[in-house]
């Protein structure tokens, strides 16, 4: 079974970093393509960064030059450091990952991000 498993989210305030961090296992985690996205209350999932095999990397707008995303292959982990949060970042962050095997697209349970004072 394929499984993704986030950590790393939590409360922080306006200007803080947090790290996310999403381990996979049950597929070919090299040759997948792999993201970060996010929830907010109200609002359509969207998507906050993605990262192909060969560790090229889209960025929404709202999220560039503050947000990094990473691959370990080794650990089988995708990561996303988020500096300067902002109140806007507020949301479920979810791990995503499309397989290159069977061409789907599984997902995380999602980790909360509060940005707050």
């Amino acid at each position: 079974q394929v499984q993704l498993v986030e950590s790393g989210g939590g409360l922080v305030q306006p200007g803080g970093s947090l790290r996310l961090s999403c381990a996979a296992s049950g597929t070919a985690f090299s040759i997948a393509t792999v993201g970060w996205y996010r929830q907010a209350p109200g609002k359509q999932r969207e998507m906050v960064a993605i990262m192909s095999s060969g560790s090229n990397a889209n960025y929404a707008d709202s999220v560039k030059g503050r947000f990094t995303i990473s691959r370990d292959n080794s650990e089988n982990t995708v990561n996303l450091q988020m500096n300067s949060l902002k109140p806007e970042d507020t949301a479920i962050y979810y791990c995503y990952l499309f397989s290159k095997q069977n061409f789907r697209t599984y997902w995380g349970q999602g980790t909360q991000v509060t940005v707050s004072s």
